[in-house]
């Protein structure tokens, strides 16, 4: 098949225009499915691969030869700035064309709104949250606006696969496609699939049309990765403290006092260059853009920080992203996955990332933010951690963040391995928001009829009636949802008030927000703001609260010079057990990794033998001096967590077991009065016995985990929990992995 000529004209004048010489791979391979079958299709290449192209040459190809008079296709992504990315590169493809590119978030204007409601046509770009809004507030408009709709594409799918806002897109999708009449073909895209087969089914899930994932071989990539360790204060790991100076930079030593060499070392390797610094939380941002800034006053050099998160106001974030794709503005910018996903970002010539990223996903993605416009793809890893007390105990000496980085790292490079998509379980917690949802944009319906429109959503396959049934129950008795005296069923006072909130079309857990304003200008939001006279930390900058409307949720402040740690909530991260198996094996290898620069290297060589005098990582229990004992489960977070309950409600007595703390999922420390022998007898009796997951709930226990459990009955978050948190299957063959072992080692 003749790719190029199969294009519509303007897609070909497009191609002339930016000299390209030759298609891609992946745009061949995407231009044979989407012309010749009607199989939905996952886009799965590298990095600046050119999948957007591959997918919209062929899809506004076949929409402008056979138009429709509704949305032609519908382009789901997970944020606001990709959307407004993608905007810019589809109307400028689009430009002379009478084919309408549409944007629909919070902070598209209502006027560009109401001109798609009133002319439905071409491509409608929207996040999930906002296609909830759309489902519920514009119900009676989705046959009008989509009954035409053929494709929907779904952009950054990885970022989808391991949470409920992936069921709830997917939810979504079925939905809109039954109330429209349609059977659209679906398109994903990501540059970070590991595993394509898994992947595939979540994607065509609930879908007709058979899914395909077209081989293609990616074009090699020169990676330029390094990764450096530094103790915040003192000496570091590297004994020729010559040679390590050199490392960080001459001037290094000129910072202010107390400086952090870590970020002394980011300072002067971003230095006339066009960068990113990944962090893993927005208080990690904050403070290193707050320091980055203050050794530009410190060296009176002008500030070249900007800062990028989800807390700061669309205006402050704009003016990041156009400061990075400006080719002559040489600027540093401090983000967390606000900036991950695939907004282009110019021509950056490096990414550094912050201690490691919980997923081989997230490293893949913020290293692929280079590497654009030919150039080979560029990470610095710089790990950060406290010099260890003299009295730290044995776990408090391993490096865990260099320990993980390396292991995102070799897990890719050795396996091509990536997350595979969350076992769906039991989501109740989506269950209850996909009722009301249904409820609020549908009106009365009989209790039969909710449940034929919720149930038989693929995502919500494992929830039996009778399940349904007590969820059902419990809504009516606690007036979030009101019978009729018809019998049927309507949203009541109390689900008013969740659903009538627009933070109701999210499913992932929010904090309290309150937004901060100096003067005219929004900066973004907090949460917990301190008292009139505290400071605050927000967009890289100190800030004193002169007023707090609680009622409003507005903070107003001026700017002052100094620094302080922000809050934003807590940062959770589920990491998997593959990737702590790969931990344990660079503990047990002698390796040296090219990539590991002279502190890393004397770091990672002073934990191994700290390590093998204590006989880790061959043993996993290892005792600290007499009854205090530490456990190093090498497993996931889930199976982690299952496995301290295990230890706390089954074995506990048997062992008598105190003074129980875990740093998850790395290591627990407890006292006990039980040999190491004793120990594994009794956690593989315990283990290999017939319990069910809510054996591991403790008794009066109601562990409200995701947004909406606090609306659900109690039996059923303890439930969720325990079917679909704790993972017991990977947890019991960690057990029988580790007793395993202690017998060969005793043996």
């Amino acid at each position: 098949m003749d790719v190029f000529s199969r294009y519509a004209p303007f897609i070909q004048d497009y191609i002339y225009e930016q000299g390209w010489q030759t298609l891609r791979p992946i745009q061949v391979a995407a231009a044979e499915e989407i012309f010749k079958t009607d199989h939905n299709v996952l886009l799965s290449a590298s990095t600046a691969a050119g999948k957007t192209e591959a997918a919209f040459f062929p899809i506004l190809t076949e929409l402008t030869e056979h138009p429709v008079d509704s949305i032609g296709c519908l382009y789901i992504a997970p944020l606001k700035a990709l959307i407004n990315d993608q905007y810019r590169r589809l109307t400028d493809l689009c430009e002379d064309q009478d084919f309408p590119i549409w944007r629909w978030h919070g902070d598209v204007s209502q006027s560009q709104k109401r001109r798609m409601l009133k002319n439905p046509r071409g491509v409608l770009q929207i996040t999930p949250e906002s296609l909830e809004s759309f489902m519920i507030n514009k119900h009676m408009d989705i046959p009008r606006l989509f009954h035409g709709l053929r494709f929907i594409v779904i952009d950054e799918l990885h970022s989808f696969l391991r949470s409920d806002r992936g069921g709830q897109t997917f939810c979504l999708i079925e939905r809109l496609s039954k109330l429209a009449g349609i059977d659209p073909r679906r398109i994903g895209l990501s540059a970070t699939i590991g595993n394509t087969e898994a992947a595939s089914q979540f994607l065509g899930a609930g879908s007709s049309h058979q899914t395909v994932t077209p081989k293609v071989k990616n074009t090699r990539q020169i990676w330029r990765l390094s990764m450096e360790h530094f103790y915040k204060m003192g000496p570091q790991a590297a004994k020729n403290q010559e040679e390590n100076n050199q490392l960080i930079g001459s001037k290094t030593d000129k910072a202010p006092e107390l400086a952090d060499p870590g970020i002394g070392y980011i300072f002067e390797h971003t230095r006339g260059k066009k960068c990113l610094v990944f962090t893993n939380s927005r208080e990690e941002c904050e403070a290193v853009c707050q320091m980055l800034r203050e050794y530009c006053a410190y060296r009176h050099e002008p500030d070249r920080f900007l800062i990028h998160h989800g807390n700061l106001s669309p205006a402050l974030r704009q003016t990041a992203e156009d400061a990075m794709k400006d080719e002559d503005a040489y600027m540093t910018t401090c983000a967390t996955a606000t900036l991950e996903l695939g907004i282009d970002v110019g021509k950056l010539e490096s990414a550094f990332q912050i201690d490691a990223p919980f997923t081989v996903s997230g490293f893949l993605q913020r290293m692929g933010r280079t590497g654009r416009r030919g150039n080979p793809l560029e990470m610095h890893f710089v790990m950060r951690e406290e010099h260890p007390e003299s009295r730290a105990m044995l776990p408090d000496l391993i490096p865990w963040p260099l320990l993980q980085g390396i292991a995102l790292v070799q897990l890719y490079l050795e396996e091509r391995w990536g997350e595979p998509p969350a076992p769906n379980r039991l989501p109740y917690s989506l269950l209850y928001h996909q009722t009301m949802s249904t409820l609020a944009s549908s009106g009365e319906m009989t209790p039969a009829e909710l449940a034929s429109r919720v149930l038989p959503l693929t995502y919500f396959h494992n929830v039996s009636q009778a399940d349904y049934k007590v969820l059902l129950r419990h809504l009516i008795k606690t007036n979030q949802i009101q019978q009729t005296e018809n019998g049927g069923l309507i949203v009541g006072l109390a689900g008013e008030r969740v659903v009538n909130n627009f933070k109701f079309y999210a499913v992932f857990q929010e904090n309290v927000e309150y937004s901060v304003h100096a003067g005219s200008e929004e900066l973004g939001t907090i949460v917990k703001p301190p008292p009139v006279g505290d400071k605050i930390a927000i967009a890289g900058r100190v800030w004193v609260v002169e007023d707090v409307d609680r009622k409003r949720h507005q903070v107003y402040c001026h700017e002052v010079k100094g620094r302080i740690p922000a809050y934003f909530g807590d940062v959770p991260g589920d990491i998997q057990p593959k990737i702590l198996q790969r931990m344990r094996q660079v503990l047990n290898e002698s390796t040296m990794y090219p990539y590991l620069m002279n502190n890393a290297q004397a770091r990672l060589t002073q934990a191994r033998d700290t390590c093998n005098i204590a006989g880790i990582p061959q043993q996993q229990l290892i005792n600290l001096g007499g009854k205090m004992w530490c456990l190093l489960p090498w497993t996931g977070s889930y199976a982690f967590l299952a496995l301290e309950r295990l230890l706390r409600i089954k074995c506990a007595k048997r062992l008598n077991l105190r003074g129980f703390n875990s740093s998850r999922p790395y290591f627990m420390e407890f006292a006990m009065d039980a040999s190491a022998d004793e120990f594994f007898q009794i956690i593989r009796e315990e283990a290999a016995k017939d319990f069910t997951p809510m054996d591991l709930v403790y008794p009066k226990e109601v562990p409200v985990f995701d947004k909406y459990d606090e609306y659900l009955p109690d039996e059923l978050v303890r439930k969720e929990f325990a079917e679909s948190v704790l993972d017991i299957a990977e947890m019991k063959k960690c057990v029988a992995q580790m007793c395993a072992e202690h017998e060969k080692i005793k043996n």
